[in-house]
């Protein structure tokens, strides 16, 4: 009988426990659904704006400090439980009348304001109009733009993440680490407020689809993609339409074939930090030693150290498909006409063609 007591005993606490449990369960469930409930049962408009790169987290805590959810923890729980955390980067108009289903729901599809900001970015321009784009587009500076092109773990980040980017960005005598990996087109950006990282993100993204076109042909090539990047860069600022660049991109090879240097006048000005439409170069710019100054005679048989400018695909696929050439010269005149010379005599002969006839390129 002692024992038949004890197991009563055992039972009836493990009864009492189990009652306990279920009643904490429902009871907690209880108190979770109601905190998913809205504020309140009026309306009241509250303008909130989610900065691109927020997480779950920060967009919970920002709800909850602006008064349109109860708590962020069970927003938390429920975006988890629900697998809703596709929200997008933009300024949104809630309501306290809102649940916490209807707010992500407003996230998840991005109905934000009409704040929405397009930013074009020129194909042949540097990081410097890049910065100065952003500055005249968006909240951001320029000095916004250069600290992030500095900033180390960033840049690693990167490295990691994107397959054509690898640690030849972190020459140190490269003067802007993203250059020439930042691809040039029109981007709609949520609102002012996107931040250079997420700008960038968006850039690079049409980098990686670009070049995924040709990766078969990038990894038979000789050259990395660094390297296929910086000569893409050259021939962008070189030639203008898509035939002149196939061939001015092998004029390059040859040249590179022979250990001869480039030539090229658009690295020296790279090089200089001058932009080409400012002045003529000086003779001692022309003859600067620098690892971008392909007219160097210490750059005999090299590419710049790194790109010089956005190329677009075009200027890209001539790199990677270039056409065959026995030229080892061109000049373009001031049409932006190319004309190609085996010999430096025939070249030295076309460029004084061009100035009799007045087609050669001046400075104003």
């Amino acid at each position: 009988m002692r024992k038949e007591n004890g197991f009563s005993k055992i039972l009836l606490i493990f009864i009492i426990l189990l009652v306990i449990f279920v009643i904490g369960i429902v009871g907690a469930n209880i108190v979770y659904k109601s905190l998913l409930k809205p504020i309140q049962s009026n309306s009241e408009k509250v303008t909130i704006t989610i900065t691109g790169g927020s997480g779950i987290s920060a967009i919970a805590d920002q709800l909850e400090k602006e008064g349109v959810i109860k708590s962020a923890m069970a927003f938390k729980v429920y975006t988890k439980i629900n697998s809703s955390t596709a929200m997008q980067a933009g300024k949104y108009e809630l309501d306290k009348n809102m649940s916490v289903e209807d707010i992500i729901k407003v996230l998840n599809d991005g109905i934000v304001l009409d704040e929405t900001v397009t930013i074009t970015f020129v194909e042949g321009k540097n990081i410097r109009k890049i910065a100065a784009t952003i500055e005249e587009k968006t909240d951001n500076t320029e000095e916004d733009v250069f600290n992030l092109l500095q900033d180390k773990e960033y840049i690693d980040s990167l490295i990691e993440k994107y397959w054509f980017i690898d640690e030849d960005i972190k020459d140190e005598d490269i003067y802007y680490s993203l250059e020439g990996y930042l691809y040039p087109d029109t981007y709609t950006l949520a609102n002012k407020s996107e931040d250079v990282k997420t700008i960038f993100g968006r850039m690079l993204d049409k980098m990686d689809t670009v070049l995924t076109k040709y990766k078969d042909e990038i990894e038979e090539s000789d050259y990395s993609v660094h390297e296929l990047l910086s000569l893409a860069s050259v021939v962008e600022l070189e030639a203008r339409n898509k035939d002149d660049r196939a061939e001015v991109a092998g004029v390059f090879y040859n040249r590179l074939d022979r250990k001869m240097a480039l030539q090229s006048d658009v690295t020296t000005y790279y090089a200089t930090k001058i932009d080409m439409d400012e002045r003529d170069l000086t003779n001692a710019e022309l003859n600067s030693k620098n690892p971008y100054n392909t007219r160097s005679t210490s750059m005999a048989g090299k590419l710049p150290v790194g790109p010089i400018c956005m190329a677009s695909e075009s200027s890209i696929k001539a790199v990677i498909e270039p056409k065959e050439t026995n030229a080892l010269f061109f000049v373009a005149d001031k049409n932006g006409k190319v004309y190609f010379s085996r010999t430096n005599s025939e070249h030295e002969k076309k460029i004084k063609e061009l100035k009799d006839s007045g087609l050669w390129y001046t400075y104003e």
